[in-house]
């Protein structure tokens, strides 16, 4: 709900611009006089197309046009009979329209869901409100995990913030009174109040949540890119072969126009994979159904066939194996001199409770007294791994990691600390020092070790168990101590747990080398995150990344899929390919299984498709250089793709398969259906010769062609069904009693007669060479592929 009423133009009017302070901010009056001027933080454009976009974008296609083509030519010839094919057409049509306006209306609600809000001042008081809402000379208070949503200059207070998705810097920069905030940047720890210098179209923010939420220009990859590549080479080849066939009948053959029509139709038909798109579309738009039941929310369908393909998952051990939750166990006064209790009350009276680490310092050091004010403090860094305070120039003390804050010394309280990092917890020392600059030679006193703790996920031992089974390798990648993510990495399941190393003050190289040789990472910087991330896909791996901070931002981006939990920071679950809504790391396997499952049956049953495809293209070659024409018309095309490709691919694609997926998928998919592709081109080609030599008219020649297309058919189908099970044989059998049954009770439709003895054994003869064909083809092709794959091994060896 808006609270000041919004100009519709998008044009600005110039305006007196007012540095009011920080505690008053702006008056509901100045506000409203932005407002009406423009000068509001609204996006510059919508991300999404218009619904009219959506329609025409999925109407007005390449191969859209082509059909229509195809089905007015049929028209004006009144082959009726033979235009079944726009059934598959326009159901195809239908979902792409109903699937990309379901994708907009998700993403047109998804600000609204997760509503981003800040604090503001106006009229000096502080108020929330929405990030498009806020004005110019606004003053706003951000905080840890805010997003900068628009350019502004500090004006009081002290943040640190990471500005990677700008500069593609993981360094964490401090800004005080003065310095300026770009939006697209997020706070890492610390809180300030800034005025507002540039918001809507003038600041970064705009774009950049822009790029986050448009999911339609991603770069497709995987299974998406070679179904892309597929169809631009048959756009390409279609015009000359369609072309070449219509000469060919007219000129040579002398076929009547309407035949040529009817059997170059048939052709061209053939050589589009229109179900293929549709089997893809169903399937995906089904399992992103799945998935929202799940509470898991999908950015981009093409993160499904990555989900499939996952070997290695890197999970963060804070919020992922671990709660967001943290506690204090207990103290360990390493002194007698000094009131530690008292120190870390004040200590922590001083701080933000900007991370998880102080807010549980916080509600266990808070008594509700009174408590000294510090003269300076240092917030704490993800960089540094300490923050400090000083009550005066002789009492100042640094609170934080033992390494970090006892430096070279550390040697002296490692005997005291590493049992209770061996065990699991998290460690921070209190210590005083002669000065709080991070950057000095400091001389440091211990006085106290305080044990935290995060409680493991009831679910994480079952979720890693899951993993193990699948044959995905777990990494571990932690800021804390390498020991002690190791110790948790443990108790929760992950084999190999010991094998952890801490990533401090190793080069760019150490790192990238020590990504596939270890399981457990500490003390890893936002950088290292990425590093190891992108090693791993070097390394040949297909990388997820779960995450929910600020600091997974670049190894979110890095991995080849991205699962972030809505728990976490706005940006992390912006830029992920996959939101678990509930933050239930127990949901992961469900959507492991369900990539596995969408890609394995949408491979399978993509060879179906391919194998019309593949023979179509080889026929319609042929029949331009050879003595007879093509052989089918589009209605045949049309009953035997539908019963042994198009209906049995849907419940083959919606079969539960949760194995890896292995190989390139075209690859895959081409060699599973060369053989039956084949097999069809031989028979077609036999059929033709055995009519030529015994004058089998043409009509009966058609017929036998397509009852022995549909035994390859449904020969294919025997071979994917292996091993059967009742839904499997329940599945053939009624396709066969459907093929026969509508070729028996409707042969004038599907123009189809019963052919003579002669024409009975021309069928019967090629019938019984089918599974022989079949086989022989599937055995040479193998052959191939193994010399192939010798010979690829030995110039890889020898180079």
């Amino acid at each position: 709900m808006h609270f000041f009423k919004r100009k519709q133009e998008s044009v600005r009017e110039p305006i007196v611009r007012i540095e009011t302070s920080p505690e008053r901010g702006l008056t509901s009056a100045e506000v409203q006089l932005r407002i009406d001027a423009g000068w509001d933080n609204r996006p510059v454009e919508s991300p999404t197309g218009s619904v009219w976009q959506i329609i025409a974008g999925n109407v007005f296609t390449y191969f859209n046009l082509i059909f229509f083509i195809i089905a007015a030519a049929l028209l004006i010839v009144g082959s009726y009979n033979n235009l079944s094919f726009l059934v598959i057409i326009f159901a195809n049509l239908m979902i792409g329209i109903v699937q990309e306006l379901n994708s907009k209306r998700t993403l047109d609600s998804l600000t609204l869901l997760h509503e981003r809000r800040l604090t503001a001042v106006r009229n000096g008081e502080t108020v929330s409100v929405s990030t498009e809402d806020l004005v110019i000379d606004d003053i706003v208070v951000f905080r840890p995990g805010n997003q900068i949503c628009a350019d502004g200059i500090v004006v009081s207070g002290e943040v640190q913030v990471n500005e990677a998705l700008i500069t593609g810097e993981s360094d964490e920069i401090t800004k005080v009174v003065g310095d300026s905030l770009l939006s697209g940047s997020y706070v890492v720890s610390g809180e300030c109040s800034a005025r507002l210098s540039a918001v809507g179209a003038d600041s970064f923010v705009s774009k950049m949540t822009l790029d986050a939420k448009r999911s339609g220009r991603r770069r497709p990859k995987g299974m998406m890119l070679s179904l892309r590549r597929l169809i631009q080479i048959i756009g390409v080849l279609i015009i000359p072969l369609g072309a070449g066939m219509i000469l060919r009948h007219y000129f040579t053959i002398g076929m009547s126009i309407r035949d040529n029509v009817t059997q170059t139709s048939a052709a061209i038909i053939g050589m589009i994979p229109e179900g293929l798109y549709l089997l893809v579309n169903v399937t995906l738009a089904v399992s992103v159904v799945k998935l929202a039941r799940r509470d898991t929310l999908v950015h981009d369908l093409g993160c499904i066939e990555m989900l499939a393909r996952v070997d290695t998952l890197c999970v963060d051990k804070t919020g992922t194996i671990t709660e967001n939750t943290m506690s204090v166990d207990s103290i360990v006064p390493l002194t007698d001199a000094c009131d530690v209790t008292a120190i870390l009350h004040d200590f922590t009276m001083n701080m933000s409770p900007d991370n998880a680490t102080m807010a549980a310092l916080k509600d266990r050091f808070d008594n509700g007294g009174e408590y000294r004010t510090a003269s300076e403090t240092v917030s704490f860094s993800s960089e540094t791994k300490m923050s400090a305070v000083a009550f005066s120039r002789d009492e100042r003390y640094i609170l934080g990691a033992p390494e970090f804050v006892m430096r070279e010394r550390y040697g002296e309280i490692r005997e005291t600390v590493e049992p209770y990092i061996m065990s699991g917890y998290r460690v921070l020392v209190l210590a005083s020092s002669s000065d709080l600059r991070q950057d000095a030679e400091y001389i440091v006193r211990p006085l106290a070790i305080v044990l935290l703790s995060n409680p493991i996920r009831p679910e994480a031992a079952d979720t890693f168990s899951y993993f193990e089974r699948q044959g995905v390798d777990i990494k571990v990648i932690s800021g804390d101590n390498s020991y002690t993510a190791a110790s948790v990495a443990a108790a929760a399941g992950i084999k190999g747990a010991e094998d952890a190393v801490d990533l401090t003050g190793m080069s760019d190289d150490e790192v990238a080398e020590a990504a596939t040789r270890y399981k457990v990472f500490g003390r890893v910087t936002p950088e290292q995150k990425r590093i190891l991330v992108r090693s791993l896909k070097n390394s040949g791996h297909t990388v997820a990344m779960t995450g929910d901070g600020v600091n997974d931002i670049l190894a979110l981006k890095e991995a080849d899929c991205s699962i972030a939990m809505a728990s976490g920071s706005d940006v992390a679950c912006q830029i992920s390919n996959l939101v678990l809504l509930k933050s239930q790391f127990l949901s992961l396997p469900s959507v492991v299984a369900e990539g596995r499952q969408v890609i394995n049956n949408i491979e399978r049953s993509a060879s179906l498709f391919l194998v019309k495809n593949i023979f179509s293209f080889l026929l319609a070659i042929i029949s331009i250089f050879a003595e007879f024409a093509y052989p089918l018309k589009p209605v045949q095309v049309s009953i035997v793709s539908g019963l042994t490709i198009g209906i049995p691919s849907f419940f083959l694609a919606l079969e539960r398969n949760e194995e890896r997926v292995h190989g390139r998928f075209l690859l895959n998919v081409i060699y599973a259906a060369l053989p039956a592709a084949l097999t069809d081109l031989l028979v077609v080609i036999g059929v033709i010769m055995f009519s030529s030599a015994f004058n089998i008219d043409q009509t009966v020649s058609s017929s036998i062609i397509t009852f022995l297309m549909g035994i390859v058919g449904f020969t294919m189908i025997f071979r994917l069904c292996c091993p059967f099970n009742r839904g499997r044989i329940v599945l053939i059998t009624s396709l066969a009693v459907l093929f026969v049954g509508a070729l028996a009770l409707m042969p004038s439709f599907f123009e189809v007669v019963c052919p003579d003895f002669g024409g009975w054994l021309v069928f019967a003869v090629f019938a019984m060479l089918i599974p022989s064909l079949i086989f022989c083809m599937d055995h040479i092709l193998s052959a191939i592929s193994e010399s192939c794959s010798r010979i690829d091994k030995k110039f890889r060896k020898s180079h």
